[in-house]
C-alpha cells in the first residue's frame, strides 16, 4: 500500500498581519482596521456591559428587571395655607436683604408695586419689559426664599408689564407709617397699645 503525503498550505503572514498585544487607536488609524473591541454600556447602577455579548445582554436585563423592583419615594414637598400679608412681609424682607448685599435694583424692582395673591400665584406689575428681564434674573433664588419660608411649595410668581405704574415715594414718617401699616395692618394696634406718635 502507498502512502501519500499530503501536502499542509503554506501561511505566509505579513508584519501587518501581526496585531500586537499592544494595539492603540493609533496603530488601527494607520492599518485602516475598526477597532475590535465591543461597545459599552454605561449604567448608572452598576457595572459595565458589552453590548455584543450575550451573557452582558442577559446581565444587563436581569439588572433591569431587580430594578423595576424598586420603589421610588415619592417627596411630599409643604403646602402650608398663607395669606397675603404674610407673602407681603417676606417678599419685603427679601428686598431689604437684596439690598444689604448691595442689589439696589432688584430691590426697587421688589418695591416698585405690591404683588397681588391669587391663590398661590403672585402677580408683581413691573413697569416696562426692561425691568421684567432684569427681574426674572432673581426669580428662582426669590422663589426659593418665598417656598421656604411660607412653607408652601406649589407658589409661582406670575410677572405683569404694566406702563402706568408709578413708584411711591414715602417721604415723610406719616408716609413711612402708611406704606407699612399697608402691608402689616397690626402696626395701628401697636401705635395704640402703646399710644406712639408719628
Amino acid at each position: 500500500m502507498q502512502k501519500t503525503e499530503v501536502a499542509e498550505p503554506k501561511v505566509e503572514i505579513s508584519n501587518s498581519d501581526v496585531v500586537s498585544s499592544e494595539t492603540t487607536p493609533e496603530s488601527y488609524a494607520r492599518t485602516g482596521e475598526a477597532n475590535p473591541k465591543p461597545p459599552t454600556i454605561n449604567t448608572p447602577e452598576g457595572p459595565k456591559f458589552s453590548a455584543l455579548s450575550i451573557s452582558s445582554i442577559r446581565a444587563k436585563r436581569e439588572l433591569q428587571e431587580s430594578s423595576k423592583g424598586i420603589a421610588k419615594e415619592e417627596v411630599h414637598l409643604p403646602t402650608e395655607a398663607f395669606n397675603e400679608t404674610d407673602m407681603l412681609l417676606f417678599w419685603n424682607k427679601y428686598a431689604l436683604r437684596l439690598g444689604d448685599k448691595g442689589h439696589k435694583i432688584m430691590e426697587s424692582l421688589l418695591k416698585i408695586s405690591d404683588p397681588k395673591l391669587e391663590g398661590t400665584t403672585i402677580i408683581h406689575e413691573l413697569p416696562n419689559a426692561g425691568s421684567k428681564i432684569d427681574f426674572e434674573t432673581e426669580l428662582n433664588g426669590l422663589l426659593g426664599y418665598l417656598r421656604g419660608h411660607l412653607h408652601n411649595h406649589d407658589i409661582s410668581i406670575t410677572i405683569v408689564v404694566n406702563e402706568a405704574i408709578e413708584k411711591k415715594f414715602a417721604f415723610t414718617a406719616l408716609d413711612k407709617f402708611n406704606r407699612l401699616n399697608e402691608i402689616n395692618p397690626n402696626l395701628e394696634l401697636l401705635k395704640k397699645t402703646f399710644d406712639l406718635d408719628i
